[in-house]
């Protein structure tokens, strides 16, 4: 049975130590300043990219990688004879999905598998570890798609940003949502539903009523979840990350791991954004 790599974008905002051990393949996406291209994780950081937004008052744009990104990266493992499976940020929100499909369509249909994860963040990176549990188990790329397809709807994501202003610039809510927002102080804890962003709770009042509402939100599901991962991702939010994996661990029994948001994810949530991602058992 031919070698499985596994690739994903720069949008999974997996941990260091997770792509080095199982040798994940990183695809970044870009940030746009101007005239100036900087790929996630590459060229720029989140702390380069807060004190650009802060000195311009304008936040940066971001692309997809083009088909021939995913060519440059595809093609030395398809030259070595191995399988690609390559797992995306949702194509609800971004041309990635739809790019990598036009890239894998330049290879033997058997070569290139490219999953539509429908979530973000760390989100991918549950589908991430199912995928490699899968492929060390031995199952082939068929049989890793079938058990993805599976899992896919039970993952749950949900996160509370500090700020309406980086939604609002970056076309996710409308002017008047960020103009209500700001003069209520509601802090919206947003969820993911098929791919998209959308409110799970408005909470009103500070931020930390919003995170509580976070962490509570994922609890009432503590005896539905996969225990293999619950990740808890921030953006320059490390504190508040830190005391919500304990509580989650405490209450859960489970494995918690910290992620930190890359430059794509900053660049539309804001600085001291977190969020829970876990999977609910599959049946």
């Amino acid at each position: 049975m031919p070698t499985i790599k596994i690739f994903a974008d720069s949008t999974s905002d997996l941990p260091t130590s997770w792509i080095e051990q199982y040798d994940i393949g990183i695809i970044p996406l870009y940030v746009i300043f101007g005239e100036q291209s900087l790929r996630d994780g590459l060229d720029i950081t989140p702390v380069d990219l807060y004190k650009r937004v802060d000195q311009n008052a304008d936040l940066p744009k971001t692309a997809a990688p083009s088909p021939a990104d995913f060519m440059r990266a595809f093609t030395p493992h398809i030259e070595r004879g191995e399988q690609i499976l390559f797992i995306s940020l949702s194509s609800e929100l971004s041309s990635t999905y739809q790019n990598a499909r036009i890239a894998a369509e330049e290879y033997p249909s058997d070569q290139i598998a490219v999953f539509d994860s429908l979530n973000l963040s760390s989100a991918i990176g549950l589908l991430i570890m199912k995928a490699i549990k899968a492929r060390e188990a031995g199952h082939s790329l068929g049989e890793i798609i079938t058990l993805l397809e599976a899992v896919r709807p039970e993952i749950e994501t949900e996160f509370v940003v500090d700020t309406l202003e980086y939604l609002y610039k970056g076309g996710r809510c409308s002017g008047m949502q960020n103009l209500i927002g700001s003069l209520l102080k509601i802090r919206p804890v947003i969820k993911v539903s098929e791919g998209k962003m959308i409110p799970a709770n408005r909470v009103r009042g500070k931020r930390e009523k919003a995170v509580e509402q976070l962490l509570q939100n994922a609890l009432e599901k503590k005896d539905l979840m996969d225990h293999d991962h619950i990740m808890v991702v921030h953006s320059l939010a490390e504190e508040d990350a830190l005391v919500m994996q304990a509580r989650l661990q405490e209450y859960t029994q489970a494995t918690v791991t910290l992620s930190s948001a890359g430059c794509v994810v900053c660049s539309h949530c804001g600085p001291h954004t977190i969020g829970i991602m876990y999977s609910k058992t599959v049946n």
